[in-house]
């Protein structure tokens, strides 16, 4: 396979991320899409928000391709987790839009380097890094993200799945029944019985 093959496959992979991580948003009020459902504080528009920074910093200054994008967040003296949650004055459309910018100037740097070029990451115990390294990185990145927006998403209303169209989901089971189940099973664990 070549390398052009194999960064074509990451690229495809970081991109259903991406998709799987926005749809958790469609649908849901402005209040869904911005409340902590975590006690640390874990909602949707965090979510959405911190992982297009990420992109903006990992495919923008890593390989010397800064993106413009003003981050307040990642400033010298940010507010802590400034990058998790919506401001009141920060709208759904303000933080998608961001994310779809990160989007095309991360696929900007894809397009125009190879799998080999070099990068550096100051804040890693190892900095030098390649894109192959970093396009990885990102799609373990956004998956883990997307998966956090899967639990607050269903914490919200019940929506699961990969997509609106591709749960991932068995279709037959009848969870309340299963979540029954499984509540009992962790009720009744004795250590030792299982052998």
């Amino acid at each position: 396979m070549s390398s052009q093959d194999q960064k074509a496959i990451l690229h495809r992979y970081l991109q259903t991320a991406r998709e799987a991580l926005l749809w958790k948003l469609d649908g849901v009020s402005e209040y869904d899409a911005r409340r902590p459902l975590t006690p640390t504080g874990t909602n949707l528009l965090g979510l959405v928000k911190h992982v297009a920074s990420i992109e903006i910093e990992y495919f923008g200054d890593i390989f010397d391709r800064p993106s413009g994008e003003p981050l307040p967040w990642l400033t010298d003296d940010p507010e802590a987790n400034a990058d998790m949650w919506a401001t009141p004055e920060e709208s759904r459309e303000d933080i998608v839009a961001l994310y779809h910018r990160s989007w095309a100037h991360s696929d900007e740097t894809i397009e125009a380097l190879e799998l080999d070029a070099p990068g550096r990451v100051p804040w890693w115990g190892t900095p030098e890094v390649t894109l192959q390294q970093i396009l990885v990185h990102m799609v373990a990145e956004t998956q883990r993200h997307a998966g956090h927006a899967d639990i607050v998403r269903e914490l919200v209303d019940g929506a699961a799945g990969v997509r609106a169209d591709n749960s991932n989901l068995p279709g037959d089971v009848d969870w309340a029944a299963y979540h029954q189940k499984v509540e009992g099973a962790a009720a009744t664990f004795r250590p030792g019985a299982g052998g």
